[in-house]
């Protein structure tokens, strides 16, 4: 009964980790996903990705940032903010900036790139301008867990992170693209 307990609030509490909102940014051919915080930035700017996804031209700043104007302003709750590789920030209400080194400054918290280092967001935001795309990650519901008593080639854990441990334990995981229950 206790194990029980456990393992539902566990999975409960895994599903409302998952439940923010997450986002999809793309530079060329690659794709890093990003997990925002709640605020009335965030909350904007999801309202705005729900009519579609939106292109921001960035450029390098400082050797240590991409920055870009968003296409309106949204409202700020800046505070003072050391930044880390992967955080997204809002700049004066209306420029996104995604950062691959540190800085202090007074912004507004957007989210955080999901798995970032300086390395990996270098090679995926590159040197000099580029265009980003930003959009929503849909959020696949209960209905889409299919049962998964089965080996599949691709399995993923809800972050992202490929599981190469076989055979899989308890839990939710990403097989072949689709939410899966494993249940033995």
């Amino acid at each position: 009964m206790k194990r029980t307990f456990i393992l539902s609030l566990l999975t409960a509490i895994t599903f409302m980790a998952n439940s923010q909102t997450r986002i999809s940014l793309t530079v060329g051919e690659k794709t890093m996903t990003a997990t925002l915080v709640d605020n009335a930035a965030t909350r904007e700017l999801q309202a705005l990705l729900d009519k579609g996804p939106i292109t921001i031209q960035m450029n390098d700043y400082g050797g240590f940032e991409k920055v870009g104007a968003l296409p309106q302003s949204f409202t700020t709750s800046n505070s003072q903010i050391t930044t880390e590789p992967g955080d997204i920030m809002l700049y004066q209400g209306n420029n996104m900036v995604i950062f691959y080194g540190t800085n202090s400054w007074s912004y507004t918290r957007l989210g955080k790139i999901d798995g970032a280092t300086s390395e990996n967001l270098r090679q995926f935001l590159g040197s000099g301008n580029i265009s980003l795309t930003v959009s929503l990650v849909s959020s696949a519901g209960v209905a889409d867990i299919t049962d998964g008593d089965k080996e599949t080639e691709r399995v993923f854990d809800l972050n992202g992170k490929p599981i190469d441990s076989m055979p899989l334990s308890k839990g939710i995981y990403i097989v072949n693209g689709k939410k899966t229950l494993i249940k033995h």
